[in-house]
């Protein structure tokens, strides 16, 4: 019974980093048709950003600044060299971030080798809340992932540059017939959904084992939970979020990892299949 509150807590700050991931995505995804197949590998190298800063002895808190900004930055070059000229041909978006993952990772193996590395906790203390002790770092990721999470809520939903992306969302072509710059729309949002990825990877680095293949453990749950939730719709990243983290983390304690994929992929088939928009996706008009 003691380790219920534990459970929980571990379950709540994997859905909100799984979120935080799925959130990028959906961003890209949701906004331009986009798959990025290398979306797992912006979490790459967001982590990555913070192993380099520890062994350099920078420490972990200016990678943590870092990493959004290194990764936002690749997104932004991904986006004007590449995926610009791919608009609207989704298998050829899938193909070109596909190789683009393959090339991040075997960059990363050429600097930092295949082997895993470790970064040194930032906040090691115990925080006593009354029935267990819990570690510092892991309420800091809720907390963190919270902020950011409401400050991605809050631009979408109340700024202008928010309700420009929600009009493309809705309806492109009658967007760009008012005024809409959606060539900057584009830009701006997966430069922002792509340094959102690097601050996932860069938060979970001190819990994870980090190396070339650690963006896949989070790139597939996040693109189930976009599924599962609905692309259409900001907040259904949440509800997606919530089904496929929670089930994940509950079911791999109680049970095992192998038991825990097999729930979750079952149920995104059987929410696909009822609703195939998902829990809260709207239809886009093109």
């Amino acid at each position: 019974m003691a380790d219920l509150p534990i459970l929980l807590l571990n379950s709540f700050s994997y859905i909100l980093v799984l979120i935080l991931v799925a959130m990028g995505l959906v961003i890209i995804f949701g906004l331009m048709g986009v798959i990025n197949m290398a979306h797992g590998e912006f979490f790459l190298l967001g982590a990555y950003t913070v192993v380099m800063t520890d062994s350099l002895g920078i420490g972990f808190w200016p990678g943590l600044i870092l990493a959004p900004i290194i990764v936002g930055l690749v997104g932004l070059a991904l986006e004007y060299f590449c995926i610009r000229f791919l608009y609207d041909r989704v298998l050829d978006t899938i193909l070109a971030t596909w190789g683009v993952s393959i090339a991040i990772k075997q960059l990363i193996i050429i600097f930092f080798g295949p082997a895993g590395l470790m970064v040194n906790p930032p906040l090691p203390q115990l925080v006593n809340m009354g029935l267990i002790e819990y570690p510092a770092y892991r309420l800091f990721i809720m907390l963190a992932s919270l902020s950011v999470i409401g400050f991605t809520f809050f631009i979408f939903l109340k700024t202008d540059m928010g309700l420009a992306a929600r009009a493309v969302i809705a309806n492109r072509n009658m967007a760009a017939s008012l005024g809409i710059n959606t060539r900057q729309i584009y830009r701006n949002t997966f430069t922002f959904g792509s340094a959102l990825a690097g601050l996932a990877g860069a938060i979970m680095a001190p819990l994870m084992s980090c190396d070339p293949q650690m963006g896949l453990g989070f790139f597939i749950p996040a693109f189930l939970a976009i599924l599962v939730g609905g692309t259409g719709s900001l907040s259904g990243i949440l509800a997606g979020g919530m089904v496929v983290g929670g089930s994940d983390s509950i079911i791999s304690y109680l049970f095992s990892p192998v038991s825990s994929q097999i729930v979750v992929f079952t149920l995104a088939v059987i929410v696909i299949r009822i609703k195939p928009q998902g829990i809260l996706g709207t239809k886009r008009n093109e």
